[in-house]
């Protein structure tokens, strides 16, 4: 199993303060910093996200910009997109291939392009129609083959018209990058294996199981998959968080335990999406995603109320947190312990859950380190400690 960084570009301001202009750039030399030292150390990739408006969530608008730096300073470590937000709207897909090309280029051939249907406040931003978002963004992932390896190229449907054109500049890889899509319900999952190209997991403290059963969506996916003249990237990759450590105790007082907790409560906030579509999916309950959930909501939503002691122990502290009461760390700590989906621990309490993942299948991991207000040293003594330590060991 191969270990990639996931990267938002996130950083939790602290209590009281406000963005700027500094704060800003501290994040993007941290996130420098840290992809040179994924390269050195053997990652498998560096993937970066797009969103927009986001905040402190994602501080991640102009990916591809970024990734156009990585290039430039490692040598080893593939480059991901995960991925260009698909609806026509947002990203053309002549643009989304013409700026893929050149990253793949410019990199030497480590380019990995996955697209993304969106939602919420990015749907909203860009007046994206929800009914055809899915539509949009597999009209996409059929049209990136094309352009990629054909001299003369021409598409016409509902949501785009091209006469004829040359795309260039083209990619070093041959016949292409590999495809990926991002995959957060039964049907995108089935989807993507169906379209070959790779599944982009990005459930949130699921069960093993149920991580499982969508990986098993994907499978029946590629079972009935047409790859339409594109080769197939049969790779199923699934999102965690993860922080390693030296011992249990610094694990605890990382703060990563309660960066986890920050994450998924500020998600559906950012994006103005329902909550409970998050914490259904915490309880294992997947939906195949719909236009009304995925949708922006028209006003914010109303909090009050919340169970503080659901039975499930890290829904009642995503609820207390919301409702502003003190989180204990190590009661944190210990609750994202018992997760397994979550890798968080010393070097040999990872590695066993990151067997976990291999077990169900997982070809590889979307690790994410720098979450929350998490520093920048923590992250990258973890970032160390996986790359000596757990790669090696999964090597084997």
């Amino acid at each position: 199993m191969i270990l990639d960084i996931f990267s938002e570009l996130q950083r939790a301001r602290p209590a009281g303060t406000s963005p700027g202009p500094a704060f800003e750039q501290e994040v993007f030399l941290d996130s420098i910093e840290q992809a040179r030292l994924a390269d050195e150390l053997g990652f498998g990739c560096w993937w970066t996200v797009e969103h927009h408006g986001a905040d402190e969530f994602s501080y991640s608008s102009s990916p591809e910009m970024v990734l156009a730096v990585l290039s430039q300073v490692t040598e080893r470590i593939h480059l991901g997109h995960a991925g260009v937000l698909a609806p026509f709207s947002i990203n053309h897909p002549m643009r989304v291939a013409e700026r893929a090309a050149f990253l793949d280029q410019m990199s030497g051939g480590r380019l990995e392009l996955g697209l993304a249907r969106s939602g919420g406040t990015e749907w909203e931003t860009f007046e994206v129609d929800p009914e055809t978002s899915r539509e949009q963004l597999r009209e996409a992932l059929l049209m990136m083959p094309k352009m990629w390896t054909q001299d003369s190229f021409e598409w016409k449907s509902d949501f785009a018209t091209i006469p004829p054109r040359n795309v260039v500049p083209k990619p070093i890889q041959q016949p292409h990058p590999p495809l990926w899509q991002t995959s957060t319900s039964p049907e995108s999952f089935y989807m993507a294996g169906s379209l070959g190209v790779g599944a982009l997991g990005t459930t949130l403290v699921s069960p093993l199981s149920t991580l499982k059963k969508l990986l098993g969506e994907y499978d029946r996916g590629l079972a009935n998959c047409d790859p339409a003249g594109h080769f197939v990237n049969a790779q199923r990759s699934i999102f965690t968080f993860m922080l390693c450590a030296e011992t249990r105790q610094a694990a605890i007082d990382s703060g990563a335990a309660e960066a986890i907790l920050w994450f998924i409560n500020a998600a559906p906030t950012v994006f103005h999406v329902p909550r409970d579509t998050w914490i259904d999916a915490i309880r294992g309950d997947f939906k195949d995603s719909s236009p009304e959930s995925d949708a922006a909501l028209d006003a914010p939503e109303d909090f009050e109320g919340l169970d503080l002691n659901d039975p499930v122990p890290v829904i009642a502290l995503l609820n207390r947190q919301l409702a502003g009461h003190p989180i204990d760390k190590v009661e944190a700590f210990e609750v994202m312990e018992s997760i397994e989906s979550v890798v968080i621990g010393d070097v040999d309490a990872c590695e066993a859950k990151l067997k976990g993942f291999a077990d169900i299948g997982a070809d590889r991991l979307m690790c994410l380190m720098q979450m929350g207000a998490v520093p920048n040293e923590v992250v990258m003594k973890s970032i160390r400690l996986t790359g000596e330590e757990l790669i090696p060991r999964l090597a084997d």
